[in-house]
């Protein structure tokens, strides 16, 4: 499928060869893998964590090829490597010496088998089978039971309410309020909104599990702290500029498996220079989450500090196995989204972001994976990726930026570890400093803190406004796309101008201006088949390799923000397949509401 061109598997191999010579034989001997435990934590709708963990291995040079398919199929898919993670320390977290990854776009409620195959040209050699089982889309009990609620009589009616009640908030308006009830898996409680209906302040939920919200408006925030299994959909959060720090939906303690999809959620943040940055003058978290298996999907969230966060420092508990899939976000004065302290399996996938300060943040990944996969950003006046603080395990796949400043420009001071891209489409344009951040001179790629021995950089296009192709790779300077390609592991770069793309797009040269979404899909030119096979990743390639960016050419857009009709329950789509036939005659996703003010 993919012609003269080298598989992922072909090249992991070589590699795998060459070190394996280069050994003595004790060295072999003391470097072979002792397996350990196997496991898949916190499924979610559409995705599985895998970890092995091992030890030995000090050269890491062990492999786990996978393999997956629905129980009872006969059919084998095959999936990337997992990722090896050697054991580490950063920020006060510890991580274990291990191999780890996911499975991407799965069926919600689905028992997977998946075949495990490790090797170690050193010694240690072993294949498993396990199975795992993605959560289902959270619903209201079969047999549930409807009660009616006014603003008068709203405390009776949670008082008295029982697992499998769906709560029908008529109009009126009601005033903040804490929910003091679980459901069950089988029979959660749900609080649902009908036109007309308003909460005025926090709706609080605090140590509960089993409850949807549905279909609310609330002008304050949602929060549920050291909640499980919360289901919040198809609300309106209007948050509030002066109470609960302006922030939407939020929990500030460790939670679980939240379901958090097809919302709303409107800041306060005004899109202004002043604004930029962790200390500018901004204000609120739009989606903030910690703890393991949450679920952020089509959300639509504008004007906040960070529109999609996890949270941070000492404050961050078990971040992993979190999906943000296909949410539209703009007007973020510091970060679209923040995967900040991310554990392993952080999986960002098919967001769409115009009007950024820093698009997607890993400040830093804590040993990782921390995926960010066909992902599109428009307009950034910083960073598209920042990759701070020590990050390690970061896995940049098909995204497609067009900003300002340097394409693909890290500045850390610290080294960026264990940094893998492929298929990518950086484009930059003319400098600035905003807020006192500059954004480079203009280069392709600047990446100074890259640490070279474990990072893999290739099949990536790159382009810059100024029409100049220089950069820095770690400690290498460039100056023609033939020297990147000569003294870097990106031997297969190609380079790119805004005429890649199917429509015209015009150079997000003044920063400040409130850009409309842009459509990014590419016409048949440089991009075109020059990126590389990544299974479970761009099966679906059209002619004979992938196109690089976010999109195939001639593809349909993915559906960001939320899913329409919005107030019909919908499981999460798989990703699109070009010329699918679901997706033929979908209308373009409309354009960014302004921010509430």
């Amino acid at each position: 499928m993919s012609g003269n061109r080298p598989s992922w598997a072909t090249l992991f191999a070589a590699l795998l060869l060459i070190a394996g010579a280069a050994l003595p034989a004790r060295a072999q001997t003391q470097n072979a893998t002792t397996p350990g435990a196997t496991t898949a934590p916190y499924p979610t709708l559409q995705s599985l964590t895998l970890e092995w963990a091992v030890s030995g291995d000090s050269n890491r040079n062990g492999v786990v090829n996978v393999r997956y398919r629905v129980q009872g199929e006969a059919q084998w898919q095959q999936a990337m490597p997992l990722r090896r993670i050697p054991g580490g320390l950063n920020q006060g977290f510890q991580w274990a010496n291990r191999h780890s990854g996911s499975l991407f776009d799965l069926r919600p409620g689905t028992t997977y088998d998946i075949e495990l195959s490790l090797s170690d040209p050193d010694g240690g050699q072993e294949t498993r089978v396990i199975s795992a089982t993605t959560r289902n889309v959270p619903r209201p009990a079969n047999d549930a039971v409807t009660k009616p609620v006014t603003p008068g009589d709203l405390s009776v009616v949670i008082a008295n309410a029982q697992p499998g009640d769906i709560l029908l908030l008529g109009p009126g308006t009601y005033q903040g309020f804490v929910f003091g009830k679980s459901g069950t898996a089988e029979r959660p409680i749900v609080i649902r909104g009908q036109p007309g209906a308003v909460i005025e302040g926090e709706l609080g939920m605090f140590s509960r599990s089993h409850v949807h919200l549905d279909a609310l408006t609330v002008n304050g925030r949602i929060r549920f702290n050291a909640s499980n299994h919360i289901s919040i959909t198809r609300c309106t959060v209007n948050a509030s500029a002066t109470q609960f720090n302006g922030d939407g939906i939020v929990t500030f303690l460790r939670s679980e498996n939240a379901y958090i999809a097809d919302n709303l959620v409107n800041g306060t943040t005004t899109w202004t220079e002043a604004a930029f940055g962790s200390s500018g003058a901004n204000r609120g978290e739009g989606i903030l989450v910690t703890g393991p298996g949450h679920v952020i999907a089509h959300n639509l969230v504008s004007g906040f500090r960070d529109n999609i966060s996890l949270l941070e420092d000492g404050e961050a508990s078990d971040q992993y196995s979190i999906d943000i899939i296909g949410n539209e976000l703009g007007e973020a004065a510091d970060d679209a989204i923040e995967a900040d302290f991310c554990f392993h399996n952080c999986r960002i996938l098919r967001n769409r972001v115009t009007n950024a300060f820093i698009a997607f943040s890993s400040q830093p990944g804590l040993g990782g994976p921390t995926y960010f996969i066909r992902n599109v950003a428009y307009n950034v006046p910083h960073v598209a990726f920042k990759l701070y603080r020590g990050s390690s395990g970061d896995v940049l796949l098909h995204n497609t930026i067009v900003k300002a400043g340097d394409a693909f420009g890290l500045y850390p001071g610290v080294g960026v570890s264990r940094l893998l891209t492929r298929n990518n489409l950086f484009l930059g344009g003319f400098s600035g400093t905003y807020n006192g951040f500059g954004n480079g001179t203009g280069a392709v790629l600047a990446i100074a803190d890259l640490v070279v021995d474990g990072s893999s950089l290739d099949f990536d296009a790159f382009g810059s406004e100024t029409g100049r192709f220089e950069g820095r790779f770690a400690s290498t300077t460039f100056s023609t796309l033939a020297s990147l390609r000569g003294s870097t592991s990106e031997a297969h770069a190609v380079q790119a101008t805004r005429a890649v793309f199917a429509r015209t797009i015009a150079a997000p040269s003044s920063p400040l201006t409130r850009y409309a979404p842009q459509d990014l899909r590419p016409a048949r030119n440089t991009v075109l088949d020059a990126g590389q096979v990544l299974p479970n990743i761009n099966d679906a390639f059209l002619d004979v390799a992938p196109d690089i960016g976010a999109y195939e050419a001639g593809s349909d857009l993915p559906e960001y923000g939320p899913r329409r009709p919005r107030f019909t329950s919908r499981p999460l789509p798989p990703l699109q397949r070009p010329g699918s036939a679901t997706q033929q005659g979908r209308p373009l996703p409309r354009s960014m509401p302004a921010p509430r003010r």
